[in-house]
């Protein structure tokens, strides 16, 4: 199950960051770098749910534990590929990643994150998985 939660994460990840290129391409100079992000966090949790409806049923979880567990894989990986990215790559300081996170400058990401823990229960649950 892991792997298989491993092998869908790639392709989330992959999906996000595309997602993310075209934001950043084409939203960003229409409205603004902040609504471009907010936006996307709608249509990147929607990626996801799309992703979860998919995949979820072949990883196959076997409880809400387990599904919380897939979740949590996920989340985990995310966060470390976004951070390694932004600081890494893009060269962002922390203190304009973690502005993502904080509702007070308008960063939504920690609901996308929280879509991205919950999908496989969600799913789950959904598609009678178990």
């Amino acid at each position: 199950m892991i792997l298989k939660a491993l092998a869908v994460w790639i392709v989330i990840a992959l999906a996000e960051t595309l997602h993310g290129i075209l934001r950043v391409r084409f939203l960003n100079r229409r409205i603004g770098d902040k609504r471009a992000r907010q936006l996307a966090t709608i249509t990147g949790s929607l990626i996801i749910l799309l992703v979860g409806w998919l995949t979820v049923p072949w990883i196959g979880p076997r409880s809400n534990t387990q599904s919380l567990v897939v979740g949590g894989v996920w989340l985990s990986l995310m966060l470390a590929f976004d951070f390694a990215l932004g600081r890494l790559l893009m060269r962002a300081s922390w203190e304009h990643l973690l502005a993502d996170f904080d509702l007070s400058k308008g960063g939504y990401l920690g609901f996308g994150m929280m879509v991205l823990f919950l999908t496989p229960l969600i799913i789950a649950r959904i598609c009678h998985v178990y």
